[in-house]
């Protein structure tokens, strides 16, 4: 009988531990994401839902929980991983949170279920909320991203198109676009790829031209559609809520109707005549100038931009613009990026 109750009170024990630890883990990520919401994203939504997630789980954090804790005696607590001792960006930071809090309520869900079945069930709809949490947090991590961003590279088929990109995010670019419309869908997936991993490396939105389904394998940050292209709110449902989506415009009508359909984003061009888009009569500065009036979402000049022009460029009210040759074709990409740039930020 006392063997019993030794075994017993063993696994009591042991359960508790189980639970102590993983409701510390789980409380501790969901700070660190909330301080970033609050701080970093200015947003008062996810902030608040970190918060209640928080409390919800001190609610379940018991005494009897607390005392069972045993910290000199965790063999855990020297256990590490190269990965934990370094964080490559804010983006990291929150991923790597995100997973903790995940996996902790998973422990907490299946070991509440021994405990009390109540907490296995509340600990279950917790996680369903984190992964909310995380398309949203993403999404808007996204969009305040593409907000900040002033120069967009638009790429063109190119023999050192993986270097010529590297050369401009080393330069401070922040928002680039996958376009060939010729090369085998093979190509374009690998290009995509590398290009993906890139960007991700240099904290770079990555958004892919015309292909949904390229952006989704490559899980880039969204997709840029031309007039031509499905319609956005297909697009949107293909990708998610918290990926990007642009849309090329041509007219006051365009523009319109781009942000009436979700459009995350729109480009206003041409405003030169260009051969990336042959045979397509410029927009001019009328329509840029209607832009700069009208549109209530990011929007980018784009069609034949270059240095010798942009003082004109800018002239016309604009603050973003995206380019294609005069980056590609660049002698120094990094420093033909450092000097656009630096115009735009004046």
């Amino acid at each position: 009988m006392g063997n019993t109750n030794s075994q017993a009170r063993f696994v009591q024990v042991s359960l508790c531990r189980i639970l102590d630890a993983n409701l510390d883990r789980a409380r501790e990520g969901l700070r660190t994401i909330e301080e970033w919401c609050r701080f970093g994203l200015d947003n008062a939504v996810l902030t608040d839902e970190c918060k209640h997630l928080r409390q919800e789980l001190a609610h379940w954090h018991t005494p009897d929980l607390r005392a069972a804790r045993d910290t000199p005696g965790d063999a855990g607590t020297l256990l590490t991983h190269p990965d934990e001792a370094a964080r490559s960006s804010v983006q990291a930071v929150l991923q790597a949170n995100l997973c903790r809090v995940q996996e902790a309520l998973r422990v907490l869900e299946e070991y509440g279920k021994v405990y009390r079945p109540d907490m296995g069930e509340a600990c279950k709809q917790m996680r369903y909320r984190v992964y909310t949490l995380e398309s949203k947090l993403t999404a808007d991590q996204r969009r305040q991203q593409l907000e900040q961003a002033k120069l967009y590279l638009v790429t063109s088929p190119t023999d050192n198109l993986f270097d010529t990109v590297e050369a401009a995010l080393k330069g401070g670019l922040t928002l680039v676009q996958y376009r060939d419309k010729t090369a085998d869908d093979d190509v374009r997936l690998r290009n995509a790829q590398k290009l993906a991993q890139l960007c991700r490396h240099y904290n770079a939105l990555f958004i892919v031209n015309d292909r949904v389904d390229l952006a989704i394998a490559v899980d880039a940050d969204g997709v840029h559609l031309g007039q031509q292209d499905i319609p956005i709110a297909l697009a949107r449902q293909l990708l998610g809520s918290q990926c990007l989506i642009g849309r090329s415009t041509h007219c006051p009508d365009d523009l319109h109707r781009a942000i009436q359909e979700g459009a995350d984003y729109i480009g206003v061009g041409p405003v030169y005549e260009t051969p990336t888009k042959a045979g397509r009569p410029a927009a001019g500065f009328d329509y840029v100038r209607y832009a700069a009036e009208h549109a209530t979402i990011p929007w980018f000049a784009i069609g034949g931009i270059d240095a010798n022009n942009l003082p004109d460029v800018l002239a016309a009210k604009v603050d973003r613009v995206a380019i294609v040759r005069a980056i590609m074709h660049a002698e120094q990409p990094t420093l033909t990026t450092q000097q656009f740039l630096s115009q735009l930020r004046r």
